[in-house]
C-alpha cells in the first residue's frame, strides 16, 4: 500500500508532519481529517517533497494559478451562466452518487476546460482541505459564486444535505437560464430585422438616391412628386457637410451614439435606474413579458432559497439582491420590513401593486397551510409557463409586422424614385 506524507494543523493551528499508509491522497487525507488535523499538504513518497511550511506551499500554490498556462487554471475572473450550472449539476451527481466533496472537486477540475472555473474549482479543493467549509470557500470567490448560491450551500451543510440543496440549485440555474433565453430570443428578431432596414435606408439615401437625383436633375421638365422631394431632401442633408467637412450623417449616428452613451450612464444612477425598470413593466406587450419574469424570478429564488433551509427574513434579502429590477426589489424591502415586524407577507405584496392577484392568493394560501415555499416554486412554474406562451405569442406577432415594416421603409423610398420616372416615360410616349 502507498505511504503519503503529509503536513498539518491541529485545531489550535499548530503544524505536524508525518506519514500514513492509505490507498490513495483522498484516503490518506480523509485519515488525517479523522485524527482531527487538517491537512496542508500531502505527497506520496517517492514522487515529491514536502515543503519547509505550510505558507510556502500555499504561495507556491497561487503562483502557479496566476499562471494562464498552468493546468489548474486561473482564478478572479467571470464565467458564464451556462458553465455555472453545468458545474453544479456535476457536483450534485458525483456527491449525490457518494462521492467525498474533496474527491468531487478534484474529479471536476481535471475534465474542466475553462481555466477561470479550473482554476477556482482547485482553490475551492485547497480550502477545503485546509480546513475550510465549503460555503466558505465559495464565498471567497463573489464574481463567480452570488449571495444566493453560498448561502443555499450554507443552508445544505447545516442540515446535512448538501447533494440535495445542490441538485435544487442546479435545477434553479436551469429554469433561471431558460426563462433567460426565452427573453433573448423573443428581443434579437426585432432588432435584427430594424438593423437591416437602417442598414437599406442608409444605403439608399447615400448611394443610390443621388443618382437618382442627378439624372432627374439633368431632365428640366421632369416635375418631381412631394414623396421624392422629400426622399431627395434627405439624401442631400445627409451628404452635406455644414460643420467641419463632415457629411451630416456621420453627426447623425454620432450623436446617436452619444444619447445611447448618456442614457445608459443615466439608467446607472439611482433615480435612473428606477425610471427605467418602472417603463419596462409598463411598457404595452412588452411590460407584461418583464412582469411575469419578475415575478417567476422572485418566487422560484424565494422558494428554493427557504425550501433549502434558509432563513426567511436571510432569503427575502438574497431574493432583494438579485430581484433584477428595482421596483420589485423595493417591493421586496417592504416585505422584509413587514416580516420582521411579525406581520403577514401578504400586505405588502398586495400594497405594492407589482405582484398579481393570483401570487397573492396562492402566498396567502401557503401561509395559512404552512406550504409557503411549495407554493412559491408552483407560482414560478406558472409564470415561466405564461412567460413562454408570452414569448411565443409576441414572437408570431412581431415577424409579420417587422416584414411589413421593412416593405415599407424600402418601399416608400423606391416608389419614391421611380414614381417621376414613371411620369417621364409616360410624358415621351403621349
Amino acid at each position: 500500500m502507498p505511504q503519503f506524507q503529509f503536513t498539518a494543523a491541529d485545531a489550535k493551528g499548530e503544524q505536524m508532519s508525518g506519514t500514513v499508509d492509505a490507498p490513495s491522497e483522498a484516503e490518506a487525507i480523509n485519515q488525517i481529517k479523522s485524527q482531527g488535523y487538517y491537512p496542508l499538504q500531502v505527497v506520496e513518497a517517492g514522487k515529491g517533497t514536502l515543503t519547509a511550511s505550510g505558507k510556502k506551499s500555499a504561495k507556491k500554490k497561487k503562483a502557479k494559478k496566476a499562471d494562464p498556462k498552468s493546468p489548474k487554471g486561473v482564478t478572479g475572473g467571470r464565467i458564464k451562466p451556462k458553465v455555472l450550472m453545468i458545474f453544479t449539476r456535476q457536483l450534485a451527481t458525483l456527491i449525490d452518487s457518494g462521492l467525498p466533496l474533496l474527491r468531487g472537486l478534484t474529479v471536476l477540475s481535471k475534465a474542466e476546460p475553462n481555466p477561470t472555473l479550473r482554476g477556482t474549482i482547485n482553490a475551492l479543493a485547497d480550502s477545503v482541505q485546509s480546513g475550510s467549509t465549503f460555503s466558505e470557500a465559495l464565498a471567497q470567490h463573489p464574481k463567480i459564486f452570488n449571495k444566493l448560491y453560498v448561502n443555499m450551500v450554507k443552508a445544505g451543510e447545516l442540515g446535512g444535505v448538501l447533494e440535495v440543496v445542490l441538485l435544487r440549485l442546479a435545477e434553479y440555474q436551469e429554469k433561471a437560464h431558460k426563462l433567460k433565453n426565452k427573453i433573448v430570443s423573443a428581443m434579437v428578431y426585432p432588432v435584427i430585422v430594424m438593423f437591416i432596414a437602417v442598414a437599406i435606408l442608409v444605403f439608399l439615401m447615400l448611394v443610390i438616391v443621388p443618382k437618382f437625383k442627378e439624372m432627374f436633375a439633368e431632365m428640366d421638365n421632369a416635375e418631381l412628386p412631394l414623396i421624392s422631394k422629400i426622399v431627395f431632401g434627405f439624401s442631400e442633408f445627409f451628404l452635406s457637410a455644414d460643420v467641419w467637412i463632415i457629411p451630416n450623417v456621420v453627426w447623425f449616428f454620432l450623436g446617436a451614439v452619444l444619447i445611447f452613451l448618456g442614457f445608459s450612464s443615466w439608467g446607472k444612477t439611482k433615480g435612473g435606474r428606477k425610471a427605467i425598470d418602472t417603463l419596462k413593466l409598463r411598457l404595452p406587450i412588452f411590460g407584461d413579458i418583464q412582469r411575469k419574469s419578475a415575478v417567476a424570478r422572485f418566487s422560484r429564488t424565494l422558494g428554493t432559497l427557504v425550501t433549502s433551509g434558509v432563513p426567511i427574513l436571510q432569503a427575502l434579502n438574497i431574493t432583494r439582491d438579485t430581484a433584477g429590477n428595482v421596483v420589485i426589489s423595493g417591493a421586496i424591502e417592504k416585505v422584509h420590513e413587514a416580516v420582521k415586524e411579525g406581520e403577514s407577507i401578504v400586505t405588502p405584496l398586495q400594497a405594492s401593486g407589482v405582484f398579481p392577484g393570483m401570487v397573492i392568493s396562492m402566498v396567502d394560501v401557503g401561509e395559512e397551510t404552512g406550504q409557503l415555499p411549495e407554493m412559491l416554486l408552483k407560482v414560478a412554474d406558472v409564470y415561466d409557463d405564461e412567460v413562454d406562451n408570452a414569448v411565443t405569442a409576441l414572437t408570431s406577432i412581431l415577424e409579420p409586422i417587422m416584414i411589413v415594416v421593412l416593405a415599407l421603409v424600402v418601399g416608400s423610398v423606391v416608389f419614391a424614385l421611380f414614381l417621376p420616372l414613371i411620369k417621364v416615360i409616360q410624358s415621351v410616349n403621349g
